[in-house]
């Protein structure tokens, strides 16, 4: 369990981290590679004992999407949608599985009603879980066609009062290009929100940075698959990118 000693430690204490169903692939064509989620859920461990409540959101692209070449063959992109909610709540449950095994304390909860593998979301008893140091994985999306799992996390992090959205992914932060395929691309050690619509920089979809904005959550990016990182942002370390809506304050590009 945290302890006050603990949380002095923390600059963030109460998080959403989303990280995407593409992130589970590993070096996988298809599934789950089960070392990555040994890997996520001992960072979620380490962060848990530092005196962190964790709340998480799943992608599940890894095993199915809407917005994709199958599922734009669908008759109904709604249709599509829901078989990708369907998805996010196969890999909660696998998620689930591994932070138990880590030895935390979990609840999976679901936008659409799974009653068998897992609870409905009620906010004020999300927050008691957090509260009691649960970690909550929130599968399903939003429950709604139309919204990504990326407005999943900026509306659950509102609705859960978090400090900040973490978002995991394969590279350490935001980039003025894509330094998969530019090798010329720097990155961001700061960023006003504007910017990244404007220059569309593809960090999060329109819906979720206008949520995220509206809510004034700040939102960092960071590698995920670099272990000790998701500790090292709680702590207040300058990892990643962060996107804050400070209008005055400058973008800072690293070399």
């Amino acid at each position: 369990m945290p302890t006050d000693a603990d949380d002095e430690s923390l600059r963030y204490r109460r998080v959403l981290l989303k990280l995407s169903g593409e992130a589970l692939l590993g070096d996988k064509a298809f599934g789950i590679d089960h070392g990555v989620l040994d890997q996520y859920a001992a960072d979620v461990k380490q962060a848990v004992e530092a005196g962190a409540q964790v709340a998480l959101v799943i992608g599940g692209g890894n095993i199915f999407r809407g917005v994709s070449p199958q599922g734009s063959q669908m008759s109904s992109r709604a249709h599509a949608d829901y078989m990708g909610m369907l998805a996010t709540m196969i890999n909660g449950m696998a998620l689930q599985d591994a932070l138990e095994r880590a030895g935390l304390q979990t609840r999976l909860v679901s936008a659409i009603e799974m009653n068998e593998i897992a609870e409905p979301f009620i906010r004020r008893r999300a927050i008691r879980h957090l509260e009691k140091g649960r970690v909550v994985v929130f599968g399903g999306g939003t429950g709604h066609p139309f919204f990504s799992t990326d407005t999943a996390a900026a509306l659950r992090a509102a609705e859960i009062d978090a400090e900040v959205i973490l978002k995991g992914t394969r590279v350490p932060g935001v980039f003025t290009a894509d330094p998969e395929t530019d090798q010329d691309a720097q990155r961001y050690e700061s960023i006003f929100g504007g910017e990244v619509i404007q220059r569309d920089l593809k960090v999060m979809d329109l819906t979720a940075v206008t949520l995220a904005k509206e809510s004034g959550l700040p939102l960092i990016v960071f590698d995920m698959n670099t272990p000790g990182t998701f500790t090292r942002i709680l702590r207040g370390e300058p990892v990643g990118t962060t996107v804050h809506w400070d209008a005055d304050a400058e973008s800072v590009v690293l070399a």
